[in-house]
């Protein structure tokens, strides 16, 4: 019997890893408690709670942080239009400090000295969840037992897990495995592992569960009007029969659904992960996807063009900072409060389409435009003179006209 060492909280989600993980960590001497945190993924929270408690946690928490993982998380991301290498939406890497904020509250709340997770030692929620438990709670233990070579010597492959889950009494699941690794949350849901390691593998067509395939999806579109105040959806109208959603939860519920209907959201791709390795990833996120591109038309539409320059270098550094798990350091709080700052005259209403998987773009409106159609008009003159452009050509052509007069001495000399 290993000797006594304290109590440690869990982050637990009910699946074959970190089940095996809370009976070796009893096995180890710890008292454990099983934190589950309900961020909109689809579990039987009850059994989950049922399984926990046969296997011996002392207690069992179930938290629903859906909503603040919405409007202190999501929206934020929204605001800066984050995307990371172009296209990933983000959704795991928003989700990990969110879900940390809350075991870090309940080993406080517990006096626990310890906490505990079950990411692999290769990826990049161990350092998202550690970086936010080590920012909130600095005198914080971490066990990471992937990490622990006792443990990954042990546990070589899931064979293995599934032996000691046999011989302690953890349930197996009955269903086959699907052949890769899975992780959902109210903005999207991940793929990859298994047979998606190789990038060169297509997705098979069975892998999709938050949106449909758009081959198959509605021949007819649907219509949606989202009204924005300080880049924040408040409130998403159904052209076609009148729904409206306004409250942060609701309205993003909506859209996965509207979205997921469509086909919208699909992405396959190869990213860097802050470890310092490529990897293949496979993600849904279909509300994300609506409201990027929303997003985007309205802060166009509305944001002086010098300003939105600034912001977007902002949005840039801001997405590799929660990529990487800085969510809680000082540089993206600054970040956070900066790009704040650049929306307060993001509001107005975009209109679009959802069809195919695709988002379109029909319209926009605002009070804080800075679309002046007299000004930009063809068919009217408006507050400009024409004859103003020739200084202004003369002006801007000068450096290129310096430019290329010392370009072509060098290139004679060179010729000579």
């Amino acid at each position: 019997m290993a000797q006594p060492k304290g109590t440690v909280v869990l982050a637990y989600s009910g699946g074959l890893d970190t089940s095996c993980i809370l009976v070796w960590l009893k096995e180890q001497g710890y008292d454990v408690i099983a934190y589950l945190a309900n961020i909109g993924q689809k579990e039987d929270f009850e059994a989950a709670r049922k399984k926990a408690l046969a296997l011996g946690a002392k207690k069992v928490y179930i938290e629903d942080i859906s909503r603040e993982f919405v409007e202190e998380f999501i929206w934020p991301a929204v605001q800066a239009g984050a995307l990371y290498e172009d296209r990933y939406l983000l959704g795991t890497a928003l989700a990990r400090p969110c879900i940390a904020r809350k075991l870090v509250e309940i080993a406080q709340r517990e006096g626990a000295q310890y906490v505990a997770h079950g990411a692999t030692g290769k990826g990049n929620d161990q350092v998202r969840f550690e970086l936010t438990c080590y920012a909130l709670c600095p005198k914080i233990k971490v066990v990471a037992p992937w990490r622990l070579p006792e443990f990954y010597q042990r546990f070589p492959g899931r064979r293995e897990l599934m032996d000691y889950a046999k011989k302690h009494g953890i349930p197996v699941p009955v269903t086959p495995q699907t052949p890769w690794s899975m992780d959902e949350n109210l903005m999207h849901i991940s793929y990859e592992a298994g047979i998606l390691e190789n990038p060169k593998n297509q997705a098979p067509a069975g892998l999709y569960t938050k949106t449909r395939d758009p081959a198959t999806s509605p021949d007819t579109p649907d219509v949606l009007e989202i009204n924005f105040e300080r880049g924040v959806p408040v409130k998403v109208t159904n052209a076609g029969d009148g729904a409206t959603r306004c409250s942060a939860l609701e309205l993003f519920v909506y859209l996965n659904d509207i979205a997921g209907k469509h086909g919208v959201g699909r992405i396959d791709i190869v990213e860097n992960r802050f470890v310092g390795m490529k990897s293949r990833g496979i993600y849904e996120t279909p509300a994300g996807t609506i409201l990027y591109h929303a997003h985007l038309d309205i802060e166009a539409f509305t944001m002086d063009r010098e300003v939105r320059k600034i912001k977007q270098g902002l949005a840039l550094k801001f997405s590799e900072l929660v990529y990487n798990g800085f969510w809680h350091s000082p540089e993206c709080e600054f970040l956070r409060e900066c790009i704040g700052r650049s929306q307060e005259a993001v509001v107005g209403t975009v209109h679009l389409s959802v069809f195919k998987g695709q988002v379109y773009i029909l319209g926009r409106e605002s009070p804080r435009s800075l679309y002046n159609e007299e000004l930009v008009s063809m068919n009217v003159q408006g507050d400009y003179e024409p004859a103003d452009a020739t200084g202004f050509i003369n002006i801007n052509s000068l450096r290129l006209k310096e430019y290329h007069r010392l370009l072509s001495k060098v290139t004679v000399k060179q010729d000579e």
